[in-house]
């Protein structure tokens, strides 16, 4: 894997001079089994996410982490940020504070960071000396790794978030062996807009084919007063909405840019939410086997790929195949949560801001109804907007731990063993977060794609406020 660590955030971490390749005590694997066993530290897995999850890269036998450790990958400290035009609104270094409370990091326990490298780890263990760490030490995984009677972790499904290294082996005709068994893999780029608007010609992945999020949900009219779908010329009191077509035209489109059931489809782009809204889309149809890049086009620029600018036109296809028979598991429709909500093994999550969950805001410039569907248990997705996704990612764009996942799940009281159906506005949030459950193994997930808008304009029963405590 190739790493370029970009300087400039570095530099904005504010470290001082001489914390820079300061020597740190060496850890040996009974320090690790200790730390782990015993508990009263941490032990932080400092290498790149996609390893972490379960990836054999740089040249290692195996993928995956040590059993009880937790991630602060040195893509944390490398990758790009917008300090000021985030949707959070929070600084590099508020961002990783929350990063660190997250993972029970505190200053007076001890830390042992490891990598196989010899790069990622010190980075990682400086960063946390400058934000007064004092008990921290390095471990060389190598041997662990190269061990195969020592246990390493994945996630059930990690293969569904492929890394920038494997997409960009296969753009240059290397498909390493065994990544799947569709004769054919094409890769797209998922943005709004066309080539020109979208930024696609400014840099996608090589070989890359656009999709525009309008042809996957095409604006549609909305009748206020007579609360039905309509078209332009039937009415003077409309609104354009987005949400998911017909069948048909789904089909349609995946035809037109050359998608057959048993083509393996790999979405990237700049927004993970967008690539993820259509891999779900695609896994609904029927394509056999669908993946996400994992980090969009940042885990790119850190692997020090070029991008390519050029147009590539898709191939377009007349006979789909025989579609994969769970496909329609992958998003149900308004009717059916209607007649599932209160069913024993059924939980809705709403993965919104609080303040949409609330009915404060709708959370949409083109939708004025507040609120939220009774019985719906609160997930969350972002803080302050709409388009947030900061408790499912981390700070690279990478998946969240799936711990933590976890972890927040059942604070919140959802409960992995029913059926999760996860709801937001318009389908994209939870397209994200439907991808990221499918990868940590709970396949008895869905996503209600229509949301908050699709429920609230068929003019259906909701509440606002405070749940009432149970």
């Amino acid at each position: 894997m190739r790493k370029f660590l970009c300087f400039a955030c570095l530099a904005s971490l504010m470290l001082p001079a001489a914390c820079w390749g300061a020597d740190f005590p060496k850890a040996s694997t009974e320090d690790v089994v200790a730390l782990v066993g015993k508990g009263g530290g941490v032990l932080l897995d400092a290498r790149h996410p996609d390893i972490f999850n379960g990836w054999a890269l740089d040249g290692l036998p195996r993928g995956g982490h040590i059993e009880g450790a937790t991630d602060f990958a040195y893509t944390f400290l490398t990758c790009g940020y917008d300090e000021k035009g985030n949707l959070e609104k929070k600084t590099r270094d508020e961002v990783l504070s929350d990063t660190l409370a997250r993972k029970g990091l505190t200053p007076g326990k001890r830390v042992i960071v490891y990598d196989t490298d010899g790069k990622d780890a010190p980075l990682v263990a400086d960063y946390l000396r400058s934000r007064g760490f004092e008990d921290v030490s390095l471990y060389d995984a190598k041997p662990w790794i190269d061990d195969e009677s020592r246990e390493l972790v994945s996630w059930p499904a990690y293969e569904l978030l492929v890394p920038a290294e494997i997409v960009e082996k296969i753009a240059a005709g290397n498909v390493p062996a065994g990544f799947t068994p569709a004769r054919e893999i094409k890769i797209f780029d998922v943005n709004w807009g066309d080539e020109e608007g979208s930024g696609y010609l400014k840099g996608h992945v090589p070989t890359a084919v656009h999709i525009n999020t309008d042809s996957i949900e095409p604006p549609q009219v909305f009748d206020e007063k007579q609360r039905r779908w309509v078209s332009e010329e039937e009415s003077d009191s409309v609104k354009k909405l987005w949400k998911l077509p017909d069948d048909a035209t789904l089909l349609k489109l995946l035809l037109d840019n050359g998608i057959t059931a048993d083509t393996c489809v790999i979405c990237t782009g700049s927004e993970p939410m967008a690539a993820a809204r259509f891999a779900v889309v695609c896994r609904y149809m029927g394509v056999k086997d669908v993946r996400l890049m994992n980090m969009g086009l940042e885990g790119w620029r850190l692997a020090g790929y070029a991008l390519a600018t050029d147009s590539v036109k898709p191939v377009p296809v007349s006979d789909f195949g025989e579609r994969a028979p769970e496909s329609k598991a992958w998003i149900e429709s308004i009717d059916e949560v209607a007649k599932k909500l209160g069913t024993e093994g059924f939980t809705l999550v709403d993965n919104r801001t609080r303040e949409e969950f609330l009915g404060k805001t709708s959370g949409y410039s083109y939708h004025n109804i507040a609120g939220r569907i009774e019985g719906a248990v609160y997930g969350c997705a972002g803080e302050l907007s709409s388009s947030s996704m900061y408790y499912y990612r981390n700070i690279d764009k990478s998946m969240r731990n799936g711990d933590e996942i976890l972890a927040l799940w059942k604070e919140l009281g959802i409960d992995t063993g029913n059926h999760l159906s996860f709801m937001c506005g318009s389908g994209w949030r939870v397209s994200e977060i439907l991808w990221y459950a499918r990868v940590m193994g709970l396949n008895d997930t869905s996503i209600y794609s229509d949301g908050w808008i699709g429920w609230s304009d068929e003019g259906r029963p909701f509440v606002t406020g405070e749940p009432a405590a149970k």
